[in-house]
């Protein structure tokens, strides 16, 4: 039992780098330590505890990373510096060599931080960095949290059974695990009581969901669909090969899960997607696409892509192109190949230059803003509903409609994290959200 008085009139700074999962786990992390008594350090306020929170999907996240690490030390000089996520994970070595760090967390004990707490004076006096992380990686940790936003993050899986050639997470999260429906539905009805509107469902592999239970994604969601006070669910990142034509289906029908998908694809190539150990080829995932625009027309699909990955030469790069270009979706989310320690693909020739790489992702981002351009066009003098967010000070309400369309218009307080149907207008000044009226 930690004693609540060991934490009293301390001050805790949080600071996430990468996904939406660390995000919910980062407003978990925050509301276990302000349940024994350490407060949200306010702006320009020195903390006692500074919470970084790392992603090292890329060499580039690393990168910023290490920098953020060492930014946050200069902020608070007096800071006991706690360092989780995905870099400490991979890399806890390369963080004890920063200076000022203090703890390094692991995947598995990130959500148990306060044990690790308890004497940190001690423990800063001694100079000692205590790293935690293990590679049998096993338990899952719930984590629904709102944190500054508008919209909850509901975990609902976490790790990778796929070993992607490419990709480090598995190693930096684990096998895949997951809640169960009834945990999962109770947190839902938790945030529809506490006021939530939104609720977006995140996980590393979120279609891998239930594995160990013998429960099904489609299963968790038809539960979920159940909980009054919801206005919207959003799925994120779901694998083709896992996102099930009932799944669309059942999204078609539902009042509250939104239409709107984000699907990896990461190239439109077959060839370069069996070089990455892909679980499926551009046949099922157009298929995948056409059957949420003949169910869902009004749907935003979004995808991922990478380019200039090992063995893409420029005649698979635009097969590739080629491929993207022809599919009906709302945007694309690109990254640059970045090699990443102990994955397969850096046994795979030829090694695309790094100019290269760079040329290929904004030739495919022209794509994107095309594409992103064009949705937004069709949906011009339409009436949606919209979930508004509080904005920062000075700035235009803005939201997003339940078909992922970014909207502004003037301040109403009271408009704020509620569901409002608005008239769809003209672009805005800076061309990246529609002016919304009221109707």
């Amino acid at each position: 039992m930690i004693d609540v008085n060991t934490f009293q009139n301390k001050t805790a700074a949080y600071y996430t780098l990468g996904c939406k999962l660390n995000f919910a786990e980062t407003s978990t992390i925050g509301k276990t330590l302000e349940a024994h008594g350490i407060r949200k350090a306010r702006p320009g306020e020195k903390a006692d505890i500074c919470v970084i929170n790392t992603c090292s999907v890329t060499e580039l996240a690393d990168k910023k990373c290490r920098q953020t690490i060492r930014r946050i030390a200069r902020q608070h000089p007096q800071a006991f510096i706690v360092v989780t996520g995905c870099y400490a994970q991979l890399k806890p070595d390369e963080i004890a060599h920063i200076p000022d760090v203090d703890l390094i967390l692991g995947a598995e004990q990130k959500l148990d931080i306060l044990q690790y707490l308890g004497d940190l004076h001690k423990r800063q006096e001694v100079g000692e960095v205590i790293t935690t992380p293990t590679r049998d990686i096993r338990k899952f940790s719930p984590s629904c949290s709102r944190g500054d936003r508008t919209r909850y993050f509901l975990k609902v899986q976490d790790g990778c059974d796929y070993f992607c050639t490419y990709c480090t997470i598995p190693f930096a999260r684990g096998r895949s695990r997951s809640g169960t429906i009834e945990q999962l539905t109770t947190q839902a009805r938790e945030v529809a009581a506490a006021g939530g509107k939104e609720i977006v469902i995140t996980g590393v592999n979120i279609g891998d969901f239930g594995k160990q239970t013998g429960e099904t994604f489609l299963d968790l969601i038809r539960s979920l669909d159940q909980v009054e006070g919801i206005a919207h669910y959003r799925i994120s990142s779901i694998e083709p090969n896992l996102l099930t034509d009932e799944i669309i289906a059942f999204v078609a029908q539902s009042q509250r899960f939104a239409p709107h998908f984000h699907i990896p694809l990461q190239s439109g190539s077959d060839t370069v997607l069996k070089l990455m150990h892909r679980h499926y080829d551009t046949a099922l995932f157009a298929h995948k696409i056409e059957t949420i625009r003949r169910l869902i027309p009004d749907a935003f699909i979004g995808v991922d892509l990478i380019t200039g990955v090992r063995g893409e030469t420029e005649e698979l790069f635009e097969e590739s192109r080629r491929f993207v270009e022809g599919l009906d979706i709302s945007q694309l989310h690109v990254f640059t190949y970045s090699e990443r320690p102990g994955t397969q693909a850096l046994k795979i020739e030829p090694v695309v230059p790094i100019p290269e790489r760079h040329e290929r992702c904004r030739r495919m981002l022209e794509i994107s803003e095309r594409k992103l351009h064009d949705f937004y066009t069709r949906f011009q003098g339409t009436t949606r509903p919209v979930l508004f967010e509080q904005p920062r000070k000075g700035a235009p309400m803005h939201g997003f409609t339940d078909n992922y369309i970014r909207v502004e218009m003037p301040y109403r307080k009271e408009w704020v994290n509620t569901c409002r149907p608005v008239r769809l207008g003209d672009f805005n000044e800076a061309g990246d959200a529609l002016i919304a009226t009221e109707i």
